[in-house]
């Protein structure tokens, strides 16, 4: 493969690093190679990739060690994948409580119990049975196709789910046939370091290999560069926004891209009232609306926008009035000079991003309740909590006057991304009106936006959803390659 270029790989790992905060951390964290072990190995490894169990300080090491993994895991068959898979589901269940305290005192984002949930639920990941070869036999033989692995993957995991990221990861792309090198946002480092550790650990116990999943314990901007051109990687999994997709499919390696979602609701006057506002406030709430698929702003016909907020208010969401909106909204934003509430172009002020309710609370100047899980207040269709991708625990309401400016508002503030939208009706046009127009990777009616990933809803779940390039919620089938065998003549039994 040509060499990668150097100012493409800079602005990935900058955008992917400064979207949630840690911009600073590139520069700040030591070139790889060099600082002390953080995840237990001490330094001491052996000889080699020995006693190693995937974490490294050299990204072309982990590179080199994740090559020799894949093939040992050719070798060990279905059945070595297959457990796997079930070594980290299980691992996941039983560390959820331990481990999503670590993540969370390293990232000081989110919720505690949503952090233990995430990792709870990694049981609804798809797996090895998910690759079913399709076969067909005819006059002229048999032919079948099967999904076989591209080799190792090059990823990088975000912040907000630092571990049931990667864990999900882990069992989609290992299912799959495929060893993987992590290079981890510098925020969430430590804790997917050590969750990937005791990973390895188990795997090499009981089917001995030892590095299927490899990270670079203390990454950098170079140490991305260094997976991206290894000869190694086949694949990218890369999460960040439009700038980050452009350049990451530009490296010359097919890449695999997660990208911003900035999803909105819409309620009518036939929904339910009570079970939307539920629903909202769940969705918006759920780890303070770091989710990528969480409920971002709300657009509620003028008829019933009023009983909505007051459900909502019932639901353990706190509304806020104009005057502290305005005190939000200016603490929460970093705005140009000469530009107010209403600019497109606002900075989100990364210490409000994933913070608890009580936090934006104190910033507008009013005191809540214990409990609250949102707060939210009367916004205009332009307001910075409308058109930028917040991550916080609060939603823009704005009325409409009618369905169809519902939807067209929708798909202003969703920017084409075309990644998740919500819908509250029991109007089937309505719902197929917004469906259309906004064209979403996920679209959930009448439910939280978790629904769309098989919690509270059908469905089955991940932590990487690939909008821009179009694989969709990803599972074992995204990660691999599809080859045919063909016999002529012969084997066709009747």
């Amino acid at each position: 493969m040509s060499s990668v270029n150097e100012m493409l790989i800079r602005e990935i790992v900058s955008e992917v690093l400064g979207r949630l905060g840690a911009a600073g951390a590139v520069s700040s964290v030591p070139a790889a190679g060099g600082g002390g072990a953080q995840c237990g190995c001490g330094g001491k490894a052996g000889t080699g990739f020995r006693g190693k169990f995937g974490v490294f300080q050299d990204a072309t090491e982990a590179c080199n060690a994740a090559q020799e993994a894949f093939v040992q895991l050719q070798k060990s068959g279905i059945a070595g994948r297959r457990r796997i898979e079930e070594i980290v589901k299980e691992l996941a269940e039983t560390n959820a409580e331990e481990w999503g305290r670590v993540e969370l005192e390293e990232t000081k984002i989110g919720r505690l119990d949503h952090k233990i949930e995430k990792l709870k639920i990694l049981k609804l990941v798809p797996g090895v049975d998910w690759l079913r070869p399709d076969a067909r036999s005819g006059d002229h033989g048999i032919m079948l196709e099967e999904y076989t692995p591209f080799g190792v993957v090059g990823a990088v995991t975000p912040s907000t789910h630092s571990i049931p990221t990667m864990s999900g990861n882990i069992v989609n792309i290992v299912a799959a046939g495929n060893s993987v090198v992590f290079n981890p946002h510098p925020s969430a480092a430590k804790c997917a370091a050590m969750a990937l550790r005791r990973y390895n650990e188990a795997i090499y116990r009981e089917i001995g290999i030892e590095n299927v999943a490899c990270i670079v314990e203390q990454p950098t901007m170079d140490s991305f560069k260094a997976i991206c051109s290894h000869d190694a990687i086949r694949l990218l999994l890369v999460t960040g926004g439009p700038g980050v997709v452009k350049a990451a499919m530009q490296t010359g390696k097919r890449a695999i891209c997660a990208g911003p979602g900035n999803p909105p609701v819409l309620v009518d006057d036939t929904a339910c009232m009570q079970r939307a506002a539920r629903a909202i406030i769940q969705g918006a709430a759920y780890d303070n609306n770091l989710l990528c698929i969480g409920e971002k702003e709300v657009f509620a016909l003028d008829t019933i926008a009023e009983k909505l907020m007051v459900e909502m208010e019932k639901n353990g969401g706190v509304r806020l009035s104009a005057g502290q909106l305005e005190a939000l909204t200016k603490a929460a934003f970093t705005f140009k000079e000469g530009q107010g509430g209403g600019c497109a172009h606002a900075s989100v002020n990364r210490d409000f991003i994933g913070k608890d309710p009580i936090v934006l609370a104190r910033a507008a100047g009013v005191t809540i309740p214990a409990g609250t899980q949102l707060l939210f207040a009367e916004t205009e269709a332009d307001h910075a909590f409308v058109v930028e991708e917040q991550m916080m625990p609060f939603v823009p309401v704005v009325r409409v006057r009618s369905v169809e400016e519902g939807v067209a508002r929708a798909v202003e503030a969703e920017h084409g991304y075309k990644h998740t939208s919500i819908i509250h009706s029991h109007d089937v046009e309505a719902m197929t009106a917004m469906g259309r127009a906004l064209d979403t990777t996920l679209f959930i009616k009448n439910g939280p936006s978790m629904a769309g990933l098989g919690l509270g809803g059908e469905g089955y779940l991940s932590f990487s959803i690939a909008t821009p390039t179009g694989e969709g919620v990803s599972n074992p089938r995204t990660f691999t390659r599809v080859r045919r065998c063909v016999m002529v003549d012969n084997l066709r039994i009747y």
